[in-house]
C-alpha cells in the first residue's frame, strides 16, 4: 500500500506543471551590434510578457549587453550570436548599453501596456 501511494505521489510530482517556471517568450527582438552601436537603439515590447533578445555581434570585439534597469549582463563574442530572456517587464523604459563601449553602444526597451 505504501509503495502504491509513493508511486502515485512520484508520478504526480513528475507530471505536474511547474508553477514557478517562467512563461516561454511571446516576443522575440533582434538586436545587432556593429561599429560598437546597437541597432535598433529603441525597441518597443509588450509589458507583462517574457521577451527573447537575440543579439548578433558584427564587430571584431567582444561586447557585454548590460542593463542595470533589467539586471542583465550578457557577453557576446566577436562575430557571434547569443539569445537570452528578459521579463516579464512592467510598463516603462529600460536602458541598456555595451559595457565595453558605453559612449556609443546605447539603447532602450520601452515596455508598453496593452490596451484593454
Amino acid at each position: 500500500m505504501r509503495l502504491t501511494q509513493a508511486a502515485i505521489i512520484a508520478a504526480l510530482a513528475l507530471t505536474a506543471p511547474c508553477s514557478w517556471a517562467s512563461a516561454p517568450p511571446s516576443t522575440t527582438i533582434t538586436l545587432t551590434l556593429a561599429d560598437h552601436r546597437f541597432s535598433p537603439t529603441s525597441i518597443s515590447a509588450p509589458a507583462g510578457e517574457t521577451i527573447r533578445i537575440v543579439l548578433i555581434n558584427h564587430d571584431g570585439a567582444t561586447e557585454e549587453f548590460d542593463s542595470h534597469d533589467l539586471r542583465v549582463e550578457q557577453l557576446v563574442t566577436p562575430h557571434a550570436q547569443i539569445s537570452f530572456n528578459i521579463g516579464p517587464l512592467r510598463a516603462g523604459r529600460y536602458a541598456f548599453m555595451g559595457e565595453f563601449h558605453p559612449e556609443t553602444a546605447q539603447g532602450q526597451i520601452i515596455a508598453i501596456e496593452r490596451a484593454r
